[in-house]
């Protein structure tokens, strides 16, 4: 049976931008890309809404993966500096796969890509939050990311079930500014997901924008503290009911105090591989 999340309790309103219709394709070019002087970063038209977005924290014990598409755990680090990336790739990835193979019941994860976002990225030369209703992953590039990094194993592993996992966090807490909304993947319609090109300097992937729905229900966690960690599945090849593409977007909260630290997040994306059906995460 479904379960919709259904709380007001600290809802606020925030403008999403959501991706208005159009004929042709967008592209989204990755911040490698080098682009032309006055060039747009990504060809899409945007389609800003203001939404209700409700506090997701009555409801934490609730949540599910295969439902809703997110969850919140807790979940202490070892790691000393984020923006250290061999101290990441070192102690975090291993500590990520072991979160998710706990949460999910897999059989096995591989954490393949980490990327830090703070709220001034030119300082450092970092990313800064993505303030876009998007999923990383299509129905596409979900399996073709498997291929890609596993080469001749990627046949025999894309025979079951595999998913892949998104585990963000703040780097410091409580984090105040540009929070993550999550949208419940059960009011997300399939025609609602736009596949959109994302060019990198020496390939092409995919990733889907959304297209504004009024069934949208959309949900944050206020305060994330930096010993608390969101996933969120990106995608899943099963279909059979389960939530298998969730889309997200940084957003504005109204209720941020003027004097907020900048945000600083990490978020980690892992490749999760069921070997059969798995119970539901």
């Amino acid at each position: 049976m479904d379960i919709h999340i259904v709380s007001d309790a600290g809802l606020v309103e925030g403008v999403l931008n959501y991706l208005a219709p159009s004929a042709e394709k967008p592209i989204l070019y990755n911040d490698a890309y080098e682009l032309p002087e006055g060039a747009a970063r990504w060809t899409g038209q945007t389609d800003p809404h203001t939404v209700p977005i409700r506090n997701a924290r009555p409801l934490a014990r609730s949540l599910s993966l295969d439902r809703q598409g997110f969850a919140l755990r807790q979940h202490r680090s070892k790691v000393k500096n984020f923006y250290d990336p061999d101290e990441v790739k070192r102690v975090y990835w291993p500590e990520i796969e072991a979160l998710v193979k706990e949460t999910t019941g897999a059989a096995a994860a591989l954490v393949f890509d980490t990327t830090v976002r703070v709220a001034e990225p030119g300082e450092r030369n970092l990313r800064g939050p993505a303030r876009r209703v998007h999923n990383d992953y299509t129905e596409k590039s979900g399996p073709q990311r498997v291929r890609d990094l596993l080469g001749e194993a990627a046949p025999a592993l894309l025979r079951h079930r595999v998913a892949e996992i998104n585990v963000w966090r703040p780097i410091k807490g409580p984090l105040l500014d540009a929070p993550l909304a999550l949208c419940d993947a059960q009011t997300v319609a399939p025609e609602d997901f736009v596949a959109t090109d994302l060019k990198y300097p020496d390939r092409t992937g995919e990733t889907y924008s959304v297209r504004f729905s009024p069934r949208h229900r959309w949900y944050y966690f206020p305060r994330l503290a930096s010993d608390e960690a969101v996933l969120i599945k990106c995608y899943d090849s099963d279909r059979d009911g389960r939530a298998r593409f969730t889309a997200h977007t940084a957003f504005d909260d109204p209720t941020t105090p003027v004097n907020a630290p900048p945000r600083e997040s990490i978020e980690a994306r892992a490749l999760v591989f069921f070997a059969s059906a798995s119970r539901a995460a």
